[in-house]
């Protein structure tokens, strides 16, 4: 046979085609990363980072989508174990919506109801197994890599958001009304990208089904994440929030002990030489960073109004728990009892401009702490039940991480093609980790939110799913 005669690579296009159709299922959530990518104030948003995007009608279609196909296929979609824990919070949430005034009450309902129950029980729903989970995992790599990109060059440019005079701070397509998407969407991406990176390699993780062919890109996984890693710690470093450098760094702590000690401190040590010789050496950003990072420790010595504007809220929003300390002050009403509990050293608001905005004044709404949002609007009650099911995830995921077996290779005793997806483990308690550290600085709000119900949907997946010998064969 003449070599014009050689058969076309058929068995790769159908492979590929395979993969495409098993991957179906979760596609839906990958779609939903995509759309985070789009500017804010698209056809169902505002400029100013308020109302729906095209991210959270998306979750709506996911959500109803997944109702449907349960009802179709008549089976229980969530074991009692999951439905316990992602129910868990509706009882506080639709207890606070009735002590509200007016329709706000329903609003925030729906709201709360979408981030922290309705789309992750979908997610979870959706993500069958570890390979549907990296895919997932990889999307928001790849959403992290376009914002952080956008970032970089808003700094470079002088384009970005209004920082100490200058329009360098990076916020990626949210503009400076969600000053911080960007640094948000970028810590999830790195904190993936290490989890993906410590995982193990090779052809043992391919998981069932592999190809032979698959060698090439499990030999390159790895580095190539830990190399996304790297890149990703500019665009966070120029995003200059606070909260942010503080949660990542928590997070990252956590899936290096998870790997080992020894891999901890040398991991630490070269990040720690990476950062003096891109401060110190290059002079990356070195004024401006050294002064946003002692800020972090001046909470009472001449702290920034951003600072003392922070603590007055967190004193107000205490104010309103003590007065309604079982069921709070009702859902969405943070902003109506604000005034009447915070002291004078509030100001009127926070300043926005830069990144193709003009000037204004942005009244500052809520506690910017999540915990102490829900205790002044759910009171007690609410507090327990949301941070009670989140606290359930923490310790099944770290519970189920210490139970994978240490020694490469291993598997599965009755499905030898399943190896542990220690991967999973890291980058799903990793962003677990990094939300619960986050909420002391922040809380929901802005066309990023919806990632957090993806977020706790991977965490519910790694925590709640149910391993049985059934999902080896899928």
């Amino acid at each position: 046979m003449s070599q014009w005669a050689a058969p076309l690579p058929l068995p790769d296009r159908a492979a590929a085609l395979g993969a495409l159709r098993r991957a179906a299922p979760v596609l839906p959530v990958v779609l939903l990363l995509a759309l985070v990518a789009l500017p804010a104030g698209g056809p169902f948003g505002s400029g100013d980072g308020s109302g729906g995007t095209l991210a959270d009608a998306l979750s709506a279609v996911l959500v109803a989508g997944c109702a449907l196909r349960l009802v179709r296929g008549a089976r229980r979609p969530l074991s009692r174990l999951a439905a316990l824990v992602l129910g868990l919070p509706v009882a506080g949430i639709a207890l606070a919506a009735a002590g509200a005034a007016g329709t706000t009450g329903l609003t925030g309902m729906v709201r709360y109801l979408q981030i922290f129950v309705l789309v992750p029980a979908a997610v979870l729903l959706l993500v069958r197994d570890a390979r549907d989970f990296r895919l997932v995992a990889w999307s928001f790599l790849g959403l992290a890599l376009w914002q952080g990109a956008v970032g970089v060059h808003q700094y470079l440019t002088g384009t970005g958001a209004s920082y100490m005079g200058s329009d360098v701070r990076a916020v990626g397509t949210f503009g400076p009304n969600d000053i911080m998407g960007m640094s948000t969407v970028v810590s999830y991406g790195l904190v993936c990208a290490v989890g993906l990176a410590l995982g193990p390699g090779g052809a043992d993780d391919a998981g069932p089904g592999s190809r032979s062919d698959s060698g090439t890109w499990e030999r390159w996984r790895r580095p190539l994440a830990a190399g996304c890693a790297v890149l990703l710690l500019v665009p966070l470093s120029l995003s200059f929030s606070r909260g942010a450098w503080i949660a990542t760094v928590v997070a990252l702590s956590v899936q290096l002990l998870m790997a080992g000690v020894r891999r901890a401190v040398r991991v630490f040590a070269a990040v720690a030489a990476a950062g003096v010789v891109l401060v110190a050496g290059m002079g990356v950003g070195s004024q401006l960073l050294s002064e946003r990072v002692g800020s972090i420790g001046q909470v009472t010595a001449a702290p920034d109004q951003s600072v003392t504007d922070r603590y007055t809220m967190w004193a107000a929003a205490l104010g309103m728990w003590r007065e309604q300390p079982v069921t709070g002050v009702g859902l969405k009403q943070f902003p109506a009892e604000r005034d009447s509990h915070a002291s004078l050293a509030l100001s009127s608001g926070s300043d926005v401009a830069g990144a193709g905005t003009d000037f204004h004044r942005q009244a500052l709404l809520s506690p910017h702490n999540m915990y102490l949002l829900v205790l002044s609007e759910q009171g007690m009650l609410g507090l327990t039940a949301l941070a009670g099911s989140w606290a359930v995830l923490l310790v099944r995921g770290l519970h189920r991480a210490a139970k994978i077996p240490s020694a490469k290779g291993s598997s599965h005793p009755r499905h030898p093609g399943r190896a542990p997806a220690k991967d999973c483990a890291f980058v799903a308690c990793g962003l677990l980790v990094w939300q619960l550290a986050d909420f002391v600085y922040a809380d929901i709000g802005g066309p990023s939110t919806v990632l957090t119900a993806v977020v706790l949907g991977l965490a519910a997946w790694w925590a709640l799913a149910d391993r049985g010998p059934r999902e080896a064969t899928r």
